[in-house]
């Protein structure tokens, strides 16, 4: 059952975006900011050939639709929490099939996806427990692929930001290792996101694990 806590910073995390979706959209962000990963993500996706993919805490729906477009998988589900992240993500495709819910409880059966997907979130989350819950919906050999904020040095801050459900808020590229393989997965790769020189003060990492 989900702790009080965490819906607390759940229902949080849904309001704040529920109110700014519109921006989320703006060409600069996107450009910028959120495509870069989205990219690595596309890339790790079409190398493996998955044919049913599910984007996690998936915004306006801009990745997920892309992965529809451009990979042509049998089915591309988009996850979120938000009401206005899912309006406008059902106002841009209705190829793609949007579910509500949170990263800790996502609304599939057990192994049913081949590859699970999040860009730019997994500092919301509950990591242990959004990581096992990607592993319960994948089918053996399922791939996940996380790109999240890790600072190459330990930020001053970094320490006050995590609590209980988020010990590693940003996490290391160790820490996220130990995060996947204490998860069930096999880290397959791991490099810090291809982005302009002048954008790398983000400092991301993509993680991918195998469901072993």
């Amino acid at each position: 059952m989900t702790s009080a806590p965490r819906r607390t910073l759940n229902d949080a995390v849904t309001q704040f975006w529920s109110i700014a979706a519109p921006l989320y959209d703006l060409p600069f962000l996107q450009q910028w900011v959120y495509r870069p990963a989205q990219n690595e993500v596309t890339e790790q996706l079409k190398a493996i050939g998955a044919r049913k993919v599910a984007d996690i805490a998936c915004g306006t729906g801009i990745l997920a639709d892309r992965i529809r477009d451009e990979l042509h998988p049998d089915e591309v589900y988009g996850v979120d929490m938000s009401d206005g992240m899912l309006a406008q993500a059902k106002a841009r495709s209705s190829n793609v099939q949007w579910r509500k819910g949170p990263a800790e409880h996502l609304p599939f059966e057990d192994g049913v996806l081949d590859a699970v997907v999040t860009t730019s979130a997994f500092h919301f989350f509950d990591q242990p427990a959004a990581l096992r819950e990607f592993h319960r919906v994948l089918a053996p050999g399922g791939l996940v692929a996380v790109a999240t904020l890790s600072p190459r040095q330990p930020l001053p801050l970094h320490r006050l930001s995590a609590n209980r459900l988020n010990p590693a808020h940003n996490p290391s590229p160790d820490e996220m290792r130990a995060l996947f393989e204490g998860a069930g997965f096999r880290v397959s790769d791991q490099h810090r996101v291809r982005r302009p020189a002048w954008t790398r003060v983000l400092s991301d990492l993509i993680t991918v694990g195998i469901k072993t």
